[in-house]
């Protein structure tokens, strides 16, 4: 359809009448000195509505670990999966908190992603530059973002170290140069692969080409992040109820000597023996067969996305956006809501924590003092405050790419209602302890099931019908820029 340009063009006498009119609304000149004053977000906040939600949950994980931190680097999924499997670490080794060296698994993550993005630029060489697939290739060669799947394969084929083996450095904390370089590289290389195809280059050179390309990926990640060790010294004070091989514990006094038996009993507690394992020269493989009892294979991934692009109880995948080549293929079963809220509550029921995803960012106040770390849709009064109807279904939000699934964290718990449908969630971050409310946010049910409805539990936590689709159901590809590709690929 042909545009007139005449009967479209913005005429400067009806700004001049917008003007006017918006100039005559008091509520006008209020929100447009409040916004103009401080921001939108602290202009919008509804306080009546905020201290209405309070950190208290009837179901609610005691030993959840130290609240971690990704800094500023996209690695939400790899931080909430990780505490995932923490929580089976901690409960094995007996200790309050635990670990795991989100640098390493970064490293791998990247030279995975270097990896498959070649392996892409191979198989979609003789397609023009113009393609859609070239062209989303090219504009994503190699991010911090992932899924739970993504650090699932990892975890299966590189196992994992505690974090104090290969800990944070400043390019794990901030990677926007590294990852700035990494980008570089690979479009170098994408020019090289494609030029050789063109030329009639075999799959056998290209894939020759393609190995020497990941010397340089590693160089840079070496250099950025540290070389990941291949073998460690396992060191660590456990508890008394630690389910670990006996003939690597020893046991220890503190560093001051046993008092002497005239002491009080307080202070002869003070001495007792404390129960140290001690592991050496041990593999990250085998670390992770040891001491970390999670089975990346035993996951479900669950959403809720209506649309008729993607209808419910169908099984959905995303070329091009596996990053582990020969790994496990991500995959996600599309079903009703309550269908994922329940599989979440019956993991916290039996004290498992469990990997969510969602928009974080909607209707949120994240650096609000007085209210922090709410995640409600009726805490932020931005239709209100600008005297516009923002309203969109749920569907309309993935078709028209106003929703994703932009940030991963965990549910450590959830409180519920008479029916035992859930009211609000306990949500674990990955901001460090000082954002939110001591690293935590409060989730409405009405919220997650607005911007949320994502979840990845344990096979045992789903439903018989439901995980019959899991297993049975074909894999139906969908693009990274469709509605619900888009609603990934942008985390």
């Amino acid at each position: 359809m042909s545009i007139d340009a005449a009967s479209t063009a913005i005429i400067p006498e009806q700004v001049s009448d917008l003007s006017r009119v918006f100039s005559e609304s008091r509520a006008n000149r209020i929100a447009r000195n409040a916004v103009t004053s401080s921001d939108i977000v602290k202009a919008a906040r509804n306080p009546s509505a905020m201290r209405t939600y309070r950190d208290t949950y009837g179901i609610s994980r005691k030993r959840t670990g130290q609240v971690t931190n990704q800094r500023q680097s996209g690695r939400c999924w790899l931080f909430a999966t990780y505490n995932v499997a923490r929580a089976k670490t901690m409960e094995l080794l007996d200790v309050d908190s635990f670990e795991f060296s989100q640098a390493y698994g970064m490293f791998y993550d990247k030279l995975e992603k270097a990896n498959a993005f070649l392996c892409h630029i191979c198989q979609t060489a003789s397609l023009p530059m113009g393609d859609r697939s070239v062209a989303w290739l090219l504009d994503n060669p190699i991010s911090d973002g992932g899924e739970f799947r993504f650090a699932a394969n990892l975890i299966a084929k590189w196992g994992l170290v505690p974090k104090d083996v290969m800990p944070e450095t400043a390019c794990s904390k901030n990677s926007s140069q590294m990852n700035t370089q990494l980008e570089r590289l690979l479009r170098h290389d994408a020019v090289i692969l494609r030029k050789h195809a063109a030329q009639g280059a075999s799959a056998d050179e290209l894939a020759d080409l393609r190995k020497e390309m990941l010397a340089g990926v590693h160089r840079i990640l070496s250099v950025c992040l540290g070389e990941p060790p291949e073998r460690f010294d396992f060191e660590v004070a456990i508890g008394k109820d630690a389910q670990v091989n006996t003939g690597v514990i020893s046991e220890v006094l503190p560093g001051e000597q046993a008092k002497s038996d005239t002491d009080d009993s307080a202070d002869n507690a003070s001495t007792s023996p404390r129960r140290i394992l001690r592991d050496m020269n041990i593999t990250p493989v085998e670390f992770r067969d040891r001491y970390v009892p999670f089975d990346p294979a035993n996951y479900v991934e669950l959403i809720s996305a209506p649309g008729e692009e993607h209808p419910f109880n169908h099984l959905f995948g995303i070329p091009l956006m596996d990053t582990v080549v020969g790994g496990d293929r991500w995959r996600f079963l599309n079903v009703e809501p309550t269908v994922v809220e329940q599989a979440a509550i019956a993991s916290l029921k039996a004290g498992v924590p469990c990997y969510m995803a969602c928009d974080v960012m909607q209707q949120f106040g994240r650096n609000l003092e007085d209210f922090p770390g709410v995640l409600a849709c009726d805490t932020m009064d931005f239709e209100g405050l600008f005297d516009v109807d923002l309203s969109m279904t749920r569907a309309e939000m993935f078709d028209y790419h106003e929703t994703s699934f932009t940030h991963a964290m965990t549910f450590q718990g959830v409180e519920l209602d008479g029916d035992g449908s859930p009211l609000a969630w306990r949500v674990e971050n990955s901001w460090g302890k000082d954002a939110c409310k001591d690293g935590y946010l409060i989730m409405s049910a009405d919220w997650f099931r607005t911007y949320g409805a994502n979840v990845v539990v344990e096979r045992r936590f789903v439903d018989d019908a439901t995980l019959k689709l899991w297993d049975t159901l074909p894999i139906e590809d969908t693009t990274p820029w469709s509605g619900l590709g888009t609603a990934f690929s942008k985390k």
